[in-house]
């Protein structure tokens, strides 16, 4: 499955990049990620939970990150299997941060492919999800950087953000749906 999206994050590159270019603060963003706390070998390891109404996928596994800040361009490899252990993925992309002013536009190009059980699901619905992922990501980094703004007084360095709250239920099946809808409306077919 290949998906292209583009998301918007309403402050200036200058602030955004410094964030996404520290992958565990892209972690803290990304809905139900975790990731493991021994790091530091060129390999982010970590876990993503995903619930889907009455199903819930969680993948562990390990993903390797490289960055190109001139460019201000990522690439991001990265590979799980489902904790259930029938399900594998795997994932590749590239991430473009651009400079829009006062906001920055991510374009987001990648693909991903699941075997197993989940197979099916992820065929039928997985880039609504991923678009629902990222929508999410988008809203969480903006937070994030919202925080980390220069403020007239610094006591202390702030401590790494605490995870994104799982999306699941009712929050992704409605993203879900408005990704659907979205699709139908612009003529997609991915």
């Amino acid at each position: 499955m290949d998906i292209r999206e583009q998301i918007g994050i309403p402050a200036p590159l200058a602030e955004v990049w410094p964030l996404l270019s520290d992958p565990a603060k892209v972690a803290a963003c990304i809905p139900g990620t975790t990731l493991a706390p021994d790091q530091g070998d060129g390999m982010w390891r970590g876990s993503i939970r995903v619930r889907f109404g009455p199903t819930v996928a969680t993948f562990r596994g390990e993903a390797s990150v490289d960055y190109d800040h001139p460019a201000h361009r990522c690439s991001i490899q990265g590979r799980g299997i489902d904790q259930r252990g029938a399900s594998r993925a795997l994932s590749s992309g590239v991430i473009v941060a651009t400079d829009e002013g006062n906001a920055t536009l991510l374009t987001v190009d990648g693909s991903f492919t699941v075997t197993g059980p989940l197979e099916q699901f992820a065929n039928a619905g997985g880039v609504h999800v991923a678009r629902a992922l990222l929508a999410e990501f988008a809203a969480n980094m903006a937070a994030l950087v919202a925080e980390a703004r220069p403020v007239d007084v610094v006591i202390a360095a702030s401590p790494a953000p605490p995870p994104a709250r799982e999306l699941g239920g009712f929050g992704l099946l409605w993203r879900v749906l408005l990704s659907w809808l979205q699709s139908l409306f612009r003529g997609r077919t991915r």
